[in-house]
């Protein structure tokens, strides 16, 4: 089901040869991200022999889905990361702090799509602006479409999860400390996780 257009990617079959689903059309519209029921985060190695798991508790966004011309449909997220939580206070004042992202001067991590393709059945590549510490470089993120239902509420949702691996250095996420038997405290690879839910705009 194609809820992107495909451009850019070997797999992609074009969107001439796909007639347009009723279903998909339905969806068509402005969706606003649901914090109470969204996750992002973020998985990183540490000290070389294990993971630390975080996440964003404070964030909001948009999408606009466009099951006729998929090729209009976009998504913007904005993180605020002094609400970055790994479940220890230290870690994460020293996260919020200058060694890391800095939030006092750089309150917010931003996303805005630039494009997106199907990479098949229900599984797509969203492609945009990553904007951390005012460092803007070009992010894709694999997404798996959940599916769509109506709550309890009345309300229309739809449901993404995807993840993205960025090098944290690119962004000018730099601090590390060398071990004594070895490597280096944080990896520099970071893996990205999101998990969407988003409910219609009414109207």
């Amino acid at each position: 089901m194609g809820l992107f257009s495909r451009k850019n990617n070997e797999s992609a079959v074009a969107v001439a040869d796909l007639p347009v689903d009723p279903a998909l059309a339905a969806l068509t519209g402005e969706y606003t991200v649901d914090p109470a029921h969204s996750t992002i985060g973020f998985t990183v190695r540490h000290a070389m022999v294990t993971n630390v798991r975080g996440t964003f508790a404070d964030h909001e966004g948009t999408l606009r889905l466009d099951g006729t011309d998929p090729a209009a449909s976009t998504a913007r997220i904005d993180v605020r990361i002094a609400s970055v939580d790994t479940g220890i206070a230290d870690r994460d004042a020293h996260l919020r702090g200058e060694d890391f992202f800095d939030a006092e001067r750089f309150p917010l991590m931003t996303f805005r799509s630039t494009e997106a393709a199907q990479l098949g059945g229900d599984r797509y590549r969203v492609i945009g602006d990553l904007t951390i510490k005012d460092v803007t470089r070009p992010l894709s993120i694999d997404l798996e479409f959940n599916g769509a239902a109506t709550d309890v509420y009345g309300n229309e949702r739809v449901g993404f999860e995807g993840s993205a691996e960025i090098l944290r250095s690119d962004w000018g996420l730099t601090w590390n400390a060398a071990l004594e038997t070895g490597g280096v405290m944080v990896s520099d690879k970071v893996k990205l996780t999101f998990d969407i839910s988003a409910i219609k705009n009414a109207g």
